[in-house]
């Protein structure tokens, strides 16, 4: 995993990280993004992705293409409800002198990591909690609460999140799921922008199949 990102001003094959966010045992790929006091720990981030101001992620697998605003939160911390006590003093138990830490806790907390496909558009504000998956070309409204699998290419939004409709017909999802146009390479996504900014995506995929 890459866990010393320098900082660039501009994308490109080197993600360009803030100074003040924080990365740790994470991987991120090109033309990636994290924006200012944003902490990333144990995830991995895919190419042309980015991360807008003060988001926390931990324990997730984040897909190319994913559009990220601020002060989103993946993954967030759960305390153990099956314990006589709530605190985490039970778990990070150096923090109180009170022995070792628990790895045990920690191995839990990975098990149920987020997994977040392609293309997604996460909105201002959205907690996903833990072991939540969401598929390809998914949009969450801003402020909303993901506890349940987000179907792909769905909207959803409110605490807790519901889908409020599919972005596209059920062929024009399944085209671009065939397509996986986020898997071209730089050169094919310059030579289509102009389909991409002017075709509808129903065209686009009757353009672009088996080509």
């Amino acid at each position: 995993m890459n866990t010393d990102i320098e900082f660039s001003r501009a994308l490109g094959e080197q993600p360009c990280v803030h100074p003040s966010a924080c990365i740790k045992d994470s991987s991120l790929g090109a033309w990636c993004e994290v924006q200012e006091r944003t902490k990333l720990t144990e995830t991995v981030m895919g190419d042309y992705s980015y991360i807008c101001g003060d988001g926390e992620v931990i324990y997730t697998e984040i897909g190319k293409f994913c559009s990220i605003a601020s002060h989103v939160r993946i993954n967030p911390g759960n305390h153990p409800l099956d314990r006589a006590a709530l605190h985490h003093f039970t778990y990070r138990s150096a923090l109180f002198d009170l022995g070792e830490d628990d790895p045990d806790f920690f191995d839990w907390r990975r098990q149920s990591k987020v997994t977040i496909g392609n293309d997604v558009w996460i909105g201002h504000g959205v907690t996903v909690m833990p072991g939540v998956s969401i598929g390809d070309g998914a949009a969450i409204g801003s402020g909303a609460v993901v506890t349940r699998d987000v179907e792909p290419f769905t909207v959803v939004v409110g605490v807790p999140a519901k889908p409020v409709r599919k972005r596209f017909d059920e062929d024009t999802i399944a085209g671009l799921q065939k397509m996986r146009w986020w898997d071209w390479s730089q050169d094919m996504l310059r030579d289509r922008m102009g389909d991409f900014r002017t075709l509808g995506a129903a065209d686009f995929v009757a353009k672009y199949t088996n080509s």
